[in-house]
Parts: structure tokens; C-alpha cells; sequence
């Protein structure tokens, strides 16, 4: 498994950030590994959901927990990725902090790009999270 993680201040309000990264159908706009979403179900907090990553246009499934305004839980369950992409926020004195933290490995033989993918995935992680904080404070 390969631990990544980002982490970013913003300087806004808890609700604002929610906001941006609660809208999980928006997720391609600041992600640029995730290529497009397509919903399955939702179920109170919980959506099922289909992407498209930018890694050779390979679909996974991921079920979605939202815990307002504190985590947003992506469980990875079929495709080549396995495992979880936890974004959280917290209040730090008048600044938001942001972080995203994957915890995958890729499955079968694609196994062996996990170290080339660990670099593209914390690099695009580092963007999506400057994205959302431009997006946040203008």
C-alpha cells in the first residue's frame, strides 16, 4: 500500500470549504486523476458512484461517505485502485486546514506502476488541493 498525503491552509471558514468539496459530482474540475463521475446511488450521506481516472481511462467503483463538514471518505471496491481517499478539514485558530490522504495500492499486475502512480497521484493531489483553496478565497 502507498501512504499519500497533501495539506493545505485556507483562509476561509469551515462552511465555505464544505461547500466546494462536499459537491463531490464537481470532483474532476479540481482532481485531474478523476476524469469523470457518473452517480449509481445515493443513500442519505452515502453515494455509490462509477469514475473514470486519467491512468489509461480506467473505471473504478468507490462508495462515497460524507461526514459534514468534517470528511469526505472515497472507498475504492472494484477497479485497478484499492483503498481510500480521506479528505478532511479542520478549523486551525482563523484558517482552514485541507488535506487529502490516500492509502491504495494498484490491484493485479498493474501493481508494479504503484510507484510511478504515487508520484502522479501526490503531485495531482498538491494541485487539486491549491485549486480548491483559489476557488475558496476569491
Amino acid at each position: 500500500m502507498a501512504k499519500i498525503e497533501a495539506v493545505i491552509d485556507i483562509n476561509s471558514t469551515i462552511d465555505n470549504v464544505w461547500n466546494i468539496i462536499s459537491d463531490i459530482d464537481n470532483e474532476p474540475k479540481f482532481w485531474k486523476g478523476t476524469k469523470e463521475v457518473r452517480n449509481i446511488s445515493k443513500d442519505g450521506n452515502i453515494v455509490n458512484r462509477e469514475i473514470t481516472i486519467a491512468f489509461k481511462d480506467k473505471k473504478c467503483m468507490q462508495t462515497v461517505t460524507l461526514s459534514p463538514k468534517e470528511k469526505i471518505q472515497a472507498d475504492f471496491t472494484k477497479g485497478i485502485i484499492k483503498g481510500t481517499k480521506t479528505v478532511t478539514i479542520q478549523q486551525k485558530d482563523n484558517l482552514v486546514e485541507l488535506k487529502a490522504v490516500w492509502d491504495i495500492s494498484l490491484s493485479g499486475m498493474m501493481g508494479m506502476f504503484t510507484g510511478m502512480i504515487t508520484k502522479h497521484i501526490q503531485s495531482g493531489s498538491e494541485q487539486a488541493l491549491e485549486s480548491i483553496k483559489k476557488e475558496v478565497e476569491n
